[in-house]
């Protein structure tokens, strides 16, 4: 295909400058034609024929005159530099008319191919005017973006033709995990954990440095009671503690292979960066130290520890855009490294694949040899499949067979799983929809008991 032909093609393709017939042209045309072909079976001349179409489609280039040039039209592009995986945003394009004719329009926004294209968006602009165009898209993929082409096509006044025009507007934008939960964590703490309650009151009262006086409530422990306060304000009023602050929090990433496993919502990566910096964001706010490795054959992104709301940020846009690799992931490289890295003794929070990682007898033994100065909890993503088929009626015989494999690999599991946590190694699944409220509960059940 010659470079004419491809630029044409394109033209076509709402790719390219150029001006285009429309439908209201080739229909006239087309009648047109019709009606002069049936006069020419009779006495018209053929010639005549041609020489009227020909007339026609000359005159109609007239209409072009009545439309706006294309450099007269100015063109912004309005949108959110970072956006949030799966959350909608809009996107605003200003137009510019100063010219004396109205028009209406066709356009397409070079979106990436993994964002939501509600295109082509239709209007219409009045003379002399500037009219802002909205459109709504949503990302489904984290990463960084470059937007830089608009495509914009306008008709004349009759609307014989079409005028498309290729705009320049480079654009960079950041994908970034759905921060939906840290947001719902950092506005009410108690009412996204919903643990708030007997228990935890309980192993409250026991350490920890006082916090504030507030009422008794039924479930508190009557040895804090401030009989002071209470002798003062008539009302029973009890001492509340919390965790020590300044402990130092781990976060693990694995971005291996299994970690692609596509769940209702994403994969398991995309909701153990969305766990993770819902923890980060607690034990941030509690004035824990925090840092974060991402990982699977090798070392993928490491953020040294700092405690302050301002590290959040830095951790955010560490992992914003790691992927999951086609390959295994090397646990015991990792936790290595982390034994160089990590002197100071810390809750080190691995987001796996909990089958995985029990198959990996080397890692166990980095682990022992951790478990000595820090704190070992691993959480995973429940795989809601094997559990919906160990509870199957065996209707048949493949119904039975499947059943009983599901079966076999949940004993397996829970066999290894008590064997690692004999030697201290905590681990636990949870469905996809409760991983952060369980990994921030899980932190804070463990500061409160003052383990580390």
């Amino acid at each position: 295909m010659t470079k004419s032909l491809k630029s044409l093609w394109a033209r076509f393709l709402f790719q390219d400058r150029g001006i285009l017939p429309t439908q209201k042209l080739m229909l006239v045309y087309g009648i047109l034609t019709v009606a002069l072909g049936i006069a020419a079976v009779g006495d018209l001349s053929w010639w005549y024929v041609f020489a009227i179409d020909l007339i026609v489609f000359l005159v109609s280039f007239g209409d072009l005159f009545f439309s706006p040039k294309k450099s007269q039209l100015r063109f912004k592009r309005t949108l959110a530099e970072e956006m949030e995986r799966g959350l909608p945003y809009s996107v605003v394009i200003e137009v510019s008319n100063p010219t004396a004719y109205s028009f209406s329009y066709r356009l397409i926004d070079s979106l990436p191919q993994s964002f939501v294209r509600p295109f082509p968006v239709r209007g219409t602009i009045l003379k002399d005017s500037v009219v802002r165009i909205t459109y709504e898209t949503s990302p489904a993929d984290r990463g960084k973006y470059e937007i830089n082409k608009l495509y914009f096509r306008y008709r004349s006044l009759f609307g014989l033709w079409e005028k498309q025009t290729t705009i320049e507007l480079p654009e960079e934008l950041k994908v970034i995990p759905d921060l939906t939960e840290t947001r719902q964590y950092l506005e009410n703490a108690q009412k996204f954990l919903l643990y708030e309650g007997l228990k935890i009151r309980k192993q409250l009262s026991g350490s920890g440095e006082f916090a504030k006086i507030r009422s008794y409530v039924v479930g508190d422990d009557p040895r804090k009671i401030n009989w002071r306060q209470t002798a003062k304000l008539r009302e029973v009023m009890t001492n509340e503690y919390e965790p020590e602050h300044g402990k130092y929090i781990t976060i693990l990433i694995d971005c291996g292979r299994m970690m692609g496993a596509e769940l209702k919502k994403g994969n398991r990566l995309e909701k153990a960066l969305e766990a993770s910096l819902t923890v980060a964001a607690a034990a941030l706010k509690k004035g824990d130290y925090v840092s974060v490795l991402a990982f699977s054959k090798e070392i993928k992104v490491y953020v040294p520890p700092a405690k302050g709301m301002a590290h959040l940020q830095t951790i955010l846009q560490a992992i914003y855009n790691v992927k999951v690799d086609a390959a295994e992931s090397n646990y015991a490289a990792v936790l290595q490294y982390l034994e160089m890295m990590q002197k100071k003794r810390s809750l080190i929070l691995l987001f796996s694949d909990v089958r995985t990682f029990l198959h990996e007898e080397s890692a166990l033994i980095y682990l022992k040899r951790l478990r000595q100065r820090h704190l070992f909890f691993m959480i995973g993503v429940e795989d809601q499949t094997l559990v919906k088929r160990t509870k199957t009626e065996p209707a048949d015989v493949q119904a039975a067979m499947l059943k009983s494999i599901a079966q076999q690999q949940m004993l397996f599991k829970k066999r290894e799983k008590n064997k690692w946590e004999k030697q201290g190694l905590q681990m636990i699944e949870a469905p996809e929809e409760q991983l952060a409220v369980t990994a921030v509960s899980q932190y804070i059940e463990i500061m409160n008991q003052s383990l580390l």
